[in-house]
């Protein structure tokens, strides 16, 4: 039997609901806050990705998928979303057209990792990117968009933990401090972390396998080495998240795990204990030299993005449901061949006019057909025969109410949207068409 690679997973029918509801929730808020959605690649110019020899970040050095096609290229599956859309703001000259474009993106990533819970090869992910403005406040306006879906997922206790990496003089600095420090534990450091050292030695603060040794804990901060203007980006960033009332803590161990961010980066967690310990669920920063780096004009830009998957996963353990229960407003029962034409005349009626109908393509017993009605979570049962063809009439029952009547044969669909718009309809009828 042919199985799918590891790392990846099939999302079943019964649990697409789940995903349409996240992806509604996410283009809503978007919507609030004026961003609009963007669509790249899902494989790109490996050079889009491995642009610097010196980058230390796991994704680059161990994590990408990474192929020749046929014409001798390098390409790379594309293992997250920020660069794939500064390039198309590149090449499409979209700083042209707007002096800030505010965008997201939603869709399928890869990195080649362990997989594990909420952790997959084949990924999904949203994110967002403003690129234009090095204003603090679009930083604040980036977190309070990641805090907003959270509390529109129904997730309580959002906690923002952020620091500052500086702009390129305060890193500067910061840099060769940390490298003489870390040079007197040099026996001590993983494998990874002495190949950090000469090349990006703040990776080192980001290191699962060292994090938690003694001589981390005196390990210099960078805020002991912030310019001015670094100082004053920060804190202007964080009064407005005061502000806004969005709890933060301020982490000066956080860098963030790729090697394109200056100013803030931050992270954005719930509070939920089965979680584990692992509460992180959102994460971003600004990155200001990106798309110069990938031959564009000098834009300052923002980001952050959220693991689709642990998103649906912090809302099942906080027990929150998202979408609805599958439904149709009317299962048609067809007692015979021509019933069975009929019956999908009128369907198409009604589905063109916007109702969910299905009906028995087996030729089943009437007693298995209306089994199946009530597993399609039916509003309305519409029962055709040979009598009823004759006769140009069909039997119709409300399944809230168990009252039936027999109507006109042409008069199914407005008779439907009648009864799910008046008063007779149950609560809990209305309630399923304003949650599709």
């Amino acid at each position: 039997m042919i199985t799918k690679p590891k790392g990846t997973y099939d999302v079943l029918p019964e649990e697409v609901k789940s995903w349409t509801k996240l992806e509604s929730t996410i283009r809503k808020i978007c919507q609030i806050f004026n961003y609009k959605e963007i669509r790249t690649p899902i494989f790109e110019s490996g050079q889009t990705f491995h642009r610097d020899v010196n980058d230390t970040s796991d994704m680059v050095t161990k994590e990408t998928y990474d192929f020749k096609d046929r014409a001798d290229r390098m390409m790379t599956l594309r293992p997250e979303g920020t660069a794939g859309t500064v390039r198309a703001f590149i090449e499409n000259k979209m700083y042209v057209s707007a002096l800030v474009n505010k965008l997201f993106y939603l869709g399928p990533m890869f990195r080649y990792e362990r997989p594990q819970k909420g952790r997959n090869r084949q990924f999904s992910q949203f994110g967002i990117e403003a690129l234009g403005s090095d204003s603090p406040y679009m930083d604040a306006e980036v977190i309070a968009l990641g805090a907003t879906l959270i509390k529109a997922l129904g997730l309580k206790d959002v906690k923002v933990k952020l620091n500052t990496l500086g702009d390129k003089l305060s890193r500067e600095a910061y840099r060769a401090v940390l490298i003489k420090y870390f040079e007197k534990y040099k026996d001590e450091l993983c494998e990874d972390c002495l190949n950090r050292l000469e090349k990006n030695p703040l990776r080192i603060l980001d290191c699962k396998v060292d994090r938690h040794k003694d001589f981390f804990k005196n390990a210099p901060k960078i805020t002991e080495y912030l310019t001015d203007a670094s100082k004053e980006h920060f804190d202007k960033v964080l009064a407005v998240l005061r502000q806004m009332n969005i709890d933060y803590e301020v982490d000066e161990s956080l860098v963030r795990g790729l090697d394109y961010y200056s100013h803030t980066v931050f992270e954005l967690e719930v509070n939920i204990p089965e979680f584990g310990a692992q509460n992180v669920i959102g994460a971003g920063g600004r990155y200001d030299s990106l798309v110069k780096d990938l031959d564009g004009p000098d834009t300052p830009g923002v980001g952050m993005a959220f693991g689709m998957e642990r998103l649906l996963l912090a809302c099942e353990m906080a027990g929150k449901k998202l979408g609805t229960p599958d439904f149709v407003h009317i299962y048609f029962i067809a007692l015979g061949e021509e019933a069975q034409q009929v019956a999908l005349r009128e369907m198409q009626v009604c589905r063109i006019g916007g109702l969910y109908c299905d009906m028995d393509y087996l030729g089943r017993s009437i007693k298995a057909q209306f089994k199946s009605a009530d597993q399609n979570r039916a509003m309305f049962t519409c029962i055709l025969g040979d009598n009823e063809i004759k006769n140009n009439v069909i039997n119709i029952k409300n399944n809230t109410t168990e009252e039936q009547e027999t109507i006109s044969l042409y008069e199914i669909y407005p008779y439907v949207l009648n009864k799910i718009n008046s008063k007779s309809a149950c609560a809990s009828c209305k309630e399923k068409e304003v949650t599709e």
